[in-house]
């Protein structure tokens, strides 16, 4: 399945493997060549405000998300190289990751 998140309407990237000097306006800066860019986001801890090793980035349109996917994967973002892959941000919540577990069981997969 392509990468769009037909609720939204937009084009989603998860970015992982980074480092807690990483926040937003340097998340922005390693997507900003591409025009369509429309949000990013460093998922933090609510208690000690360091960051939880990914974010989040979106698109309105899908050649800058497979632009993006293809020429940011494994390029530094702060002290580590990040790796993407995609992603909504629905696949965060516990309730779909439980239905999505369920349905695997139900097919006879290994969860």
């Amino acid at each position: 399945s392509s990468g769009i998140n037909a609720e939204y309407g937009d084009f989603r990237i998860f970015v992982g493997d980074l480092g807690n000097e990483c926040n937003d306006e340097m998340l922005y800066r390693a997507f900003s060549k591409y025009p369509s860019l429309l949000k990013v986001k460093v998922v933090r801890d609510k208690r000690s405000n360091k960051t939880k090793g990914f974010g989040f980035v979106s698109f309105k349109e899908s050649s800058d998300y497979i632009k993006a996917m293809r020429e940011v994967n494994g390029k530094y973002i702060g002290n580590r190289p990040c790796k993407l892959r995609k992603s909504t941000w629905k696949d965060r919540q516990y309730t779909v990751v439980k239905k999505k577990n369920a349905e695997k069981q139900r097919l006879g997969l290994k969860i």
